[in-house]
């Protein structure tokens, strides 16, 4: 079924709405792709993939764009609502975006890997190319994994905590430089008022979550549903009881986990352990 026309005759599919935007105000203005990098400082072909739906951009270009056009914030309120948008995510994950994006809090528990909320770029495109993703599938990914992060911003941002298995933090990248700005992006989001980290050490022994990755949701209407994960397949669980028992295995886990405050010296040992890059 073809997406859904307004009676603007634009569509209403977020992603395909801020492209249509782009082509048309590049058009009125009467702009080649050549002149548009020249004017803003960006290499032209960016604005070409982002016109042909290969790319959103970021936000910064997105709001130069604007300024150059005049329109305000109308370019930026599109990316912002394109990146955000859950038909990015595989079938599986929709249902949980929708929920997660509506949730008064949430809290979770890492088994292997950062949350995607507190992933950088570069993180994120590591992690998902090496879960086979690739190509022009893996850049729509990355940012739609980066337009989660803007949940826990805002002076509204719902309470968040994490409680991270030590392997999260030892499992680093190849690249040195991108391990650093992780890890000082772990340690400035810790600082947030509406984010809790934990950390659990190797020597916490076994426990209910050992090989589960979880995410919790309060919703709206009071309940409280939760998201598995495996390196195979992902659950969204709705079932009441089910959830009262991930709940107190989650709860067995945090009080194994060191406090926030040794949680974020923690990382910040993590920080200093990083290779420096060698002085030319």
């Amino acid at each position: 079924m073809p997406p859904r026309r307004a009676v603007t005759g634009r569509s209403q599919e977020p992603r395909q709405r801020f492209v249509e935007e782009l082509r048309l105000l590049r058009a009125q203005k009467g702009d080649s792709l050549r002149q548009l990098g020249e004017v803003l400082g960006w290499d032209w072909s960016l604005f070409g993939k982002m016109e042909g739906g290969q790319t959103l951009g970021g936000p910064e270009v997105a709001q130069a764009l604007d300024q150059h056009y005049g329109t305000k914030d109308l370019l930026l309120t599109l990316w912002e609502l394109a990146a955000g948008d859950p038909k990015q995510f595989k079938e599986r994950y929709r249902r949980y975006m929708t929920l997660e994006a509506e949730a008064l809090s949430l809290w979770h528990y890492g088994v292997s890997l950062l949350p995607g909320m507190l992933q950088t770029d570069g993180y994120a495109r590591v992690v998902l190319a090496a879960g086979g993703t690739k190509g022009e599938e893996l850049t729509r990914d990355v940012e739609a994994r980066i337009g989660r992060r803007e949940l826990l911003m805002g002076e509204d941002a719902p309470p968040f905590r994490t409680i991270l298995s030590e392997a999260v933090l030892r499992t680093s990248l190849e690249d040195a430089e991108q391990w650093r700005k992780q890890l000082e992006n772990l340690a400035e989001a810790a600082k947030r008022p509406n984010v809790t980290l934990h950390v659990l050490p190797h020597d916490s022994g076994p426990h209910g979550l050992v090989s589960t990755d979880v995410m919790f949701l309060r919703l709206p209407d009071g309940r409280t549903v939760a998201y598995t994960e495996n390196a195979h397949r992902g659950e969204l669980i709705e079932e009441t009881s089910s959830v009262e028992r991930l709940q107190r295995a989650y709860d067995a886990v945090r009080d194994l986990a060191l406090s926030p405050a040794e949680s974020r010296k923690f990382v910040m040992r993590m920080l200093e352990e990083v290779p420096c890059e060698p002085s030319t």
